[in-house]
């Protein structure tokens, strides 16, 4: 997708999620963060745990990774990973980020299930994703088609595979993942140049109000619940201490004895 970031709609993409994943992130609280693939778009800025890292499927990507900024916190640390096989241990991540990841992973529901083990309870996961029921999707389907026939170009990136977002819902439902808020973006259409994508930029508030599911992309998060687990807090009531025997009493009978 490096390329295809640089154009126009890419760079207006990348801003739209930039504000949603620092939005999203800012308040999110714990020790260990993960963000898989897409290292030109640092999603983890605005994220206060201590350990964050950008798993990257391949050790040409290293180049991509951001500069650390002076007077911000340091970037998350690079590592190369197989997406299917994080190595992590079983519920050690409190947030796993997915910009763009399931639809370009080679097995997106190994991927979805492998974010799920690596996540402690109450853990969360933020997806975003191309919504192939939109103005780009539909350019992106007509671009395919023209390609078989020998003519025309694709508009997005032609790797992976699209995923609804319907359909993703009901790969969440599968696992013990809720989705906690999602919203959709991006409503301008498919245009190459700044220029045009400008002239259409009233289209954001009246995408969010009149046709919100038909944003370029989608964007969600979602908690991980473990079905009947229930968090014990601690015993507040101190055990009370035995009252003491009552001493017994010998009375004289009436002899005096």
């Amino acid at each position: 997708m490096d390329p295809w970031l640089q154009t126009p709609p890419g760079r207006y993409l990348l801003e739209w999620e930039r504000q949603q994943f620092d939005r999203a992130v800012s308040d999110l609280f714990g020790f260990h963060a993960v963000q898989l693939g897409l290292p030109q778009l640092d999603t983890l800025a605005c994220n206060r745990m201590p350990h964050r890292w950008v798993a990257l499927s391949e050790a040409s990507q290293l180049d991509t990774v951001p500069e650390p900024v002076a007077g911000c916190l340091p970037v998350p640390r690079a590592l190369v990973s197989d997406f299917e096989a994080l190595p992590f241990d079983t519920g050690s991540l409190d947030l796993v980020v997915l910009p763009h990841t399931l639809e370009l992973a080679q097995d997106p529901h190994q991927t979805l299930r492998e974010v799920d083990r690596v996540l402690v309870p109450g853990g969360r996961v933020v997806i975003a994703g191309f919504n192939p029921t939109s103005l780009w999707g539909l350019r992106q389907r007509y671009g395919r088609i023209a390609l078989r026939l020998g003519f025309g170009s694709l508009f997005l990136p032609s790797g992976g595979d699209f995923i609804g977002y319907r359909r993703l819902r009901d790969w969440l439902q599968l696992l013990s993942l809720d989705i906690e808020a999602g919203r959709f973006g991006c409503y301008r259409p498919a245009l190459r140049t700044e220029h045009w994508l400008e002239r259409y930029a009233w289209m954001e508030s009246a995408g969010d109000r009149w046709w919100p599911v038909f944003g370029a992309v989608y964007f969600l998060v979602a908690v991980k619940r473990v079905r009947g687990m229930r968090l014990v807090g601690p015993a507040w009531k101190t055990r009370q201490k035995p009252g003491a025997a009552p001493a017994v009493v010998a009375h004289p009978n009436k002899e005096g004895l």
